[in-house]
């Protein structure tokens, strides 16, 4: 999937900093690494935020992780590397937006 401000080649890694590392296990229950999770199963459905996207390309990404808990996550590309803005398990009007939409590449 091509989006105008994301090349999932050149992407190197997370941008967690002392700021953001831990804001969503504590607000959401998600700790970093299931987060990370997300990026690396499938289904792994990403959509371009452009209602928020005023200074940098933000994206919506929508998977699950490891143990299958559905999960959606704001970020953007820094330096080549994804940088989580928030992130917290899917509402049931996301689960059905992700369960419709997962195999189409082309929203």
């Amino acid at each position: 999937m091509e989006f105008d401000c994301l090349d999932a080649e050149s992407l190197t890694g997370f941008d967690w900093d002392d700021g953001n590392v831990y804001k969503n296990e504590r607000k959401h229950g998600l700790n970093y690494k299931r987060i990370e999770e997300l990026f690396f199963n499938e289904p792994l459905l990403i959509v371009e935020d452009f209602s928020h996207s005023y200074d940098e390309c933000r994206c919506v990404a929508f998977g699950q992780d490891n143990k299958n808990s559905k999960i959606m996550v704001v970020f953007t590309v820094r330096d080549n590397q994804i940088r989580v803005i928030p992130a917290r398990e899917m509402t049931k009007k996301e689960k059905n937006f992700y369960e419709t939409n997962k195999n189409n590449p082309y929203l």
